[in-house]
C-alpha cells in the first residue's frame, strides 16, 4: 500500500510540475537595445539622434546604454539620467535610472499599453539637456526589423 501511494504522490507531482511549465509559456530572451548617452547630451541608436523604437506590449528588453560625461554631473556623479514618460507626462514604473560613466545594462519590459511614449535625461547635463530623448512605440501588431 505505501508503495503504490509514494507511486502516486510522485506521478502526481511530476504531472503538476509539467502543467506549471506548460502554462508558464516559453521563454522570451530579452531584445537588446544598444543606445549612447552621449557628451553631446543626445541619446543614439544605430548612428540616429533622438531614435524611435519600436516593441511589442509586455516585451522584456535590454538597454545597453553606454554613457559618456557630459558638461555637469550629478551630485551622486551620475551623467545622465533616463526615465519613460507615458502620454500624460506620468512616468512609467521599472523605467528610471541614473546613468554613470561606461557601459550598464538595464533590464525593462515595454509598457503594457500600445502607444507613443518619451524617453528624457533626468540629470540636467549640458545647456543641451532639454533635446535628449528617445522614443519608444509599443505596437499591437508585428515589430517592424530594420534593415542594416
Amino acid at each position: 500500500m505505501s508503495k503504490h501511494l509514494g507511486f502516486t504522490l510522485a506521478t502526481c507531482s511530476l504531472l503538476a510540475l509539467s502543467l506549471c511549465h506548460a502554462q508558464s509559456g516559453p521563454m522570451v530572451s530579452p531584445r537588446v537595445i544598444e543606445l549612447t548617452a552621449d557628451r553631446d547630451s543626445r541619446y543614439r541608436s544605430q548612428g540616429k539622434v533622438s531614435p524611435t523604437i519600436e516593441a511589442m506590449p509586455g516585451e522584456p528588453l535590454i538597454l545597453r546604454i553606454t554613457a559618456s560625461r557630459a558638461k555637469r554631473v550629478a551630485r551622486d556623479g551620475s551623467v545622465h539620467g533616463l526615465v519613460l514618460l507615458n502620454q500624460n507626462l506620468d512616468a512609467v514604473p521599472g523605467w528610471r535610472f541614473y546613468l554613470h560613466p561606461g557601459v550598464q545594462e538595464l533590464a525593462v519590459k515595454a509598457p503594457d499599453q500600445p502607444g507613443r511614449y518619451t524617453a528624457v535625461c533626468t540629470v540636467i547635463c549640458s545647456d543641451m539637456h532639454d533635446g535628449m530623448t528617445f522614443s519608444l512605440v509599443v505596437t499591437a501588431g508585428p515589430r517592424k526589423i530594420a534593415k542594416e
